[in-house]
């Protein structure tokens, strides 16, 4: 995983705003993440999407594109040291974005797209593929196999929960042990899971942040090997998902206590 070492035994945190933004809240983020990261010895990937194409309207934003957030995220990365990830939506991405990127995210609307997951298999980079909302874990075996079939056993699985067509996301921890059968390492998404689908992001009523503490406790304690919780300066002022992004400032005491869980977990395994 390039710069970025998996310890199986240790927890890692995937972190940053949803969407890139200007350059000063992409690095307020990253200068306070390399402190969590050193103060509780937590290995963190920066994590911002350079182009969000599943916004739901045409009026909202979605990113700078492809030529300037690479180079937001790769002056991210000279300046901290942070690995680095970040979504493609279209093959022809592929190329630019694994010369910049540690781990390539396939989104989860587009796990099933062939040719966009081979595109970016072919890479040999880290390949987080997110688990759809309308397929059932079990049948993540089936991207798996694609990019395998290109000798790229560099594989991430993230869960984000489970569409049921009434704007929720409903989250089944028994998708976390089929996941972690494939062998691959499971993180778990939760500031994503928490999003109510077909209301704006910036509606306070767009995000219910009072079952994050909940979630992300019922994650840690099936077994999960990381966590993805986007964060942001200004959470009510951010350009995507603004009412589920977690205050930076309140990171890393939401972290703690799941470190310590994740401790006690690896002793039952």
């Amino acid at each position: 995983m390039n710069n970025f070492v998996l310890d199986p035994d240790q927890l890692f945190l995937i972190s940053g705003p949803c969407v890139i933004e200007e350059e000063s809240i992409m690095m307020e983020t990253a200068e306070k993440l390399k402190s969590i990261s050193e103060r509780l010895d937590l290995p963190i990937i920066y994590k911002s999407s350079f182009m969000k194409d599943n916004r739901s309207s045409v009026d909202y934003y979605i990113g700078p594109g492809l030529e300037e957030g690479l180079k937001l995220l790769e002056k991210v990365k000279s300046e901290f040291g942070f690995p680095i990830l970040s979504d493609v939506h279209f093959p022809s991405q592929v190329k630019a974005a694994g010369e910049v990127l540690d781990i390539i995210q396939i989104p989860a609307y587009l796990c099933m797209q062939t040719t966009l997951v081979v595109e970016a298999a072919k890479t040999g980079k880290t390949i987080n593929l997110k688990h759809g909302q309308f397929i059932s874990p079990k049948n993540m075996a089936k991207p798996i196999a694609k990019i395998e079939s290109t000798g790229n056993k560099n594989i991430l699985l993230t869960e984000r929960g489970y569409a049921f067509g009434y704007n929720d996301l409903i989250v089944d921890p028994r998708s976390f042990f089929d996941l972690a059968q494939t062998g691959y390492p499971v993180i778990f998404d939760i500031t994503h899971s928490i999003r109510k689908y077909g209301i704006p992001s910036s509606d306070p009523a767009g995000g219910l942040r009072e079952y994050l503490p909940t979630l992300a406790r019922a994650g840690v304690a099936a077994g999960v090997d990381g966590l993805f919780i986007e964060a942001h300066p200004n959470p009510p002022k951010a350009l995507c998902d603004a009412a589920s992004q977690l205050h930076i400032d309140d990171l890393e005491e939401f972290v703690k206590p799941l470190i310590e869980l994740h401790l006690i977990e690896k002793k039952y395994r």
